[in-house]
């Protein structure tokens, strides 16, 4: 059955496209994330191990709500490490297993430049593509990532504040 809900198919194509995108980075980010949780050591690998769990956890919702907001579009959702890796915008590092404030470091940047392309698609879901739906799930999901990221770097910010042991 075909899609009928008030765009314009290849506005909806225009808006797929953007959400695969974005569907790729958040994908990346749990996988990135998971890897900090798996890999993490040091004095707070108790605390870091349960907080880098709770993040890809929400990541995890993320990345099935943003494929599922691609499907309301009459859309497929990419779904293939392949095509995560060719459309992320987020920096991988294979085989590299920084230390613990290097990892919320790299995470709290990587939420930064999700939300920094996030600002740029709600105006091009809005302005080019008439889509005010898409623009506020991409509100709504903008809102998560700047709470996750100020969540890491509240973590950095307290190891600074901290007195050495």
């Amino acid at each position: 059955m075909k899609s009928d809900i008030g765009l314009d198919p290849g506005d909806a194509k225009g808006v797929a496209h953007i959400l695969n995108e974005i569907l790729s980075d958040e994908f990346v980010l749990d996988a990135k994330t998971r890897n900090y949780h798996w890999n993490v050591v040091g004095s707070r690998f108790s605390q870091l191990h349960k907080f880098f769990e709770q993040q890809y956890e929400a990541l995890d919702a993320v990345v099935d709500d943003v494929a599922e907001r691609v499907r309301s579009l009459g859309c497929r959702a990419q779904a293939t490490l392949e095509e995560f890796s060719r459309k992320t915008r987020i920096k991988e590092e294979p085989g590299a297993y920084p230390d613990a404030d290097t990892m919320l470091d790299n995470l709290a940047q990587d939420h930064e430049t999700i939300i920094r392309h996030l600002r740029n698609d709600i105006r091009t879901c809005q302005g080019k593509y008439h889509d005010d739906g898409t623009a506020n799930f991409l509100t709504d999901l903008m809102e998560k990532h700047e709470k996750m990221a100020w969540m890491l770097r509240a973590h950095v910010e307290a190891r600074i504040l901290e007195p050495e042991d």
